[in-house]
Order: structure tokens, then sequence, then C-alpha cells
């Protein structure tokens, strides 16, 4: 049984927006079973670091193996599903590529980019550099509908969850909006979503005023 593990609670704002949802995603979109198990998001102790060197959330259990980084879950959890990542050697390669394109090329310039912004400076010194890797992307995207292999992948779960943060949303432009509507309008990701904010919201009731 896979155990997918997140924090007991997280305040308000990111709820929706918590990585784990990445996993529960996926685990939805390829029906494998699963459980949710917690850690104190208040009490980031010495169990949690064990298996999440940094005190963060996801990790994933499946019998002896744990694995933290969200997209080294993805990645296993591919792995156990055609629906996820196909199995012909050019189908996996690519969106292997495009996964690891989501975290290195995308990811690591609107983090940073996202967390300037939350100072409002009058100019954040990473437009720029954001702008550029959102219109390579772009590039791509105005000619296909999924980022790998020709049909939905676990890269589109990733890229998707990359793009959706509101204010890097704000910025796409059409081909980019029309892949992250199309890659949101799924099923599985409602779900994910859902699940993720019930859960939080349970625990809101065992926290003091």
């Amino acid at each position: 049984m896979l155990t997918l593990w997140t924090y007991d609670w997280v305040p308000p704002p990111p709820r929706g927006h918590v990585r784990d949802i990445r996993l529960r995603w996926a685990m939805i979109e390829a029906g494998l079973p699963h459980t949710v198990a917690t850690v104190p998001f208040d009490n980031r102790g010495p169990g949690h670091i064990a298996r999440q060197p940094f005190a963060q959330v996801p990790f994933l259990t499946d019998g002896e193996v744990t694995l933290f980084e969200s997209g080294a879950c993805l990645l296993h959890l591919a792995e156990k599903s055609e629906v996820l990542m196909p199995r012909d050697t050019a189908g996996r390669a690519d969106t292997l590529q495009w996964l690891i394109a989501g975290l290195n090329s995308v990811e690591m310039v609107s983090v940073p980019w996202w967390f300037i912004g939350l100072s409002r400076p009058e100019a954040n010194p990473l437009d720029g550099w954001l702008d550029q890797r959102l219109t390579r992307l772009a590039d791509v995207l105005a000619s296909r509908d999924w980022l790998a292999a020709g049909r939905f992948t676990v890269a589109d779960i990733l890229m998707a969850d990359i793009l959706r943060v509101p204010a890097l949303r704000r910025r796409l432009g059409p081909p980019l909006a029309a892949y992250l509507d199309r890659t949101l309008s799924r099923p599985a990701f409602e779900q994910a979503r859902r699940d993720q904010l019930a859960h939080f919201a349970a625990a809101d009731a065992g926290r003091p005023s």
C-alpha cells in the first residue's frame, strides 16, 4: 500500500497548493490505492526529518521504500502505471525529460520570482528570466495538447501544478492558459484538490481558536 505523507494542518493561504496535491492527483489518475498519513506542521521532529531531511512534505512510503521530493515521488508512481508514463523507450524518455524540465527550467525560476514578488517590489528582477522561460514553453505548447509522448502524462501533472500558482497564472498567454485550463479540468485534479482542502479543513476543529 502506498502512503502519502503530508502535514496534519496548514494555515489557509497555502491550502490547495501544498505539494502533496501532485501525488494525490497522480494516484487518482492512475487508480493507485493509497492512504494519507500526517506529520505535525508545528513541531517537525526527528521522525519527520529522518524521512524528509528538510522537514517538508510530501514524502511517500511504498513498502520498505521511502522517497521525498515531489518529483522523485511522481517518477516512482509513474513507474507503477502506464496511465502516468508510456512504457515504450521513446515515450518514457520524453516524459522524463519534460518532468525534469518542469523542475529545473520552470519551477527553479518561478519559485524565487514568486517569493520576491511577495514584497511587492516596483520591478521584479526575475521578470525577464521568467518571461523567457514561459515564452519558450508556450512555443512548445502552441502546437501540441500535452508536453510528452503525444498524450497526458505525469509531466503534465507537475507542469500544471507549477503554472497554476495565481500570481504566475496571471502572466500566461493564450497557449499556456489554454494548456492549463485543459489540464486542470481533469476530474482527478478536481478530486485531489477537494481532498486536500477537506484534509486541512478537518484539522481546524482541533486547533486553538
